[in-house]
């Protein structure tokens, strides 16, 4: 079955001139596009974090070189379950990527929309906990607790506390491009 259209004279179309046709679902595309892009962003993000909380460790002498003073991540469990949560959200955005690249190739298919929702909303959990949690420690050491006689470490262990603090930002940051992700996969599972 064909269908004619009646071309006015003075149309681009009678002029020879091309005309862009959207496509319906092209703004799908681009989400989908821009899904793939925020997914790498959120594997730098969360990887740096992990490494960078992974990596801190200093060590102050104390009156002689046999007795000193050590900070490290894996002195505190509230870091370890850090570094352990943020290797897990990176492990899971590197696995997400071929759903990802689904989504893009079948931007009206709702079951790979669906899965990530899911997962992306599991792993920004954890990754939203294990911030907190850390940043929560991260400000104890920068600031102390008088109530609790808890002394600021930072004064004496700088290096330490700024890795420490440049982990907490970046799992934030991770945390941020997982919220957008979530957002972006309940905009393309409407059905307007």
């Amino acid at each position: 079955m064909s269908t004619t259209v009646d071309v006015p004279e003075s149309s681009n179309v009678a002029k020879g001139k091309a005309i862009a046709v959207a496509r319906p679902g092209g703004w799908k595309k681009g989400l989908a596009i821009m899904d793939f892009i925020l997914r790498l962003g959120g594997i730098a993000a969360s990887l740096g974090a992990a490494a960078t909380m992974g990596t801190s460790d200093q060590t102050l002498p104390f009156f002689t070189q046999f007795f000193q003073f050590e900070a490290s991540y894996d002195s505190f469990t509230t870091f370890q379950f850090f570094v352990i949560t943020m290797a897990l959200v990176a492990g899971y955005l590197v696995l997400s990527l071929p759903f990802s690249v689904v989504a893009i190739i079948r931007p009206h298919a709702p079951g790979p929309r669906l899965f990530l929702i899911i997962l992306d909303t599991v792993f920004l959990t954890l990754a939203t906990a294990s911030g907190a949690s850390a940043a929560a420690i991260v400000y104890l050491a920068h600031n102390g607790n008088q109530d609790s006689n808890w002394l600021a470490i930072c004064n004496q262990f700088g290096d330490f506390c700024a890795q420490t603090s440049g982990a907490v930002v970046a799992s934030f940051v991770a945390v941020v491009i997982l919220v957008l992700l979530v957002i972006m996969s309940a905009l393309a599972l409407r059905r307007h």
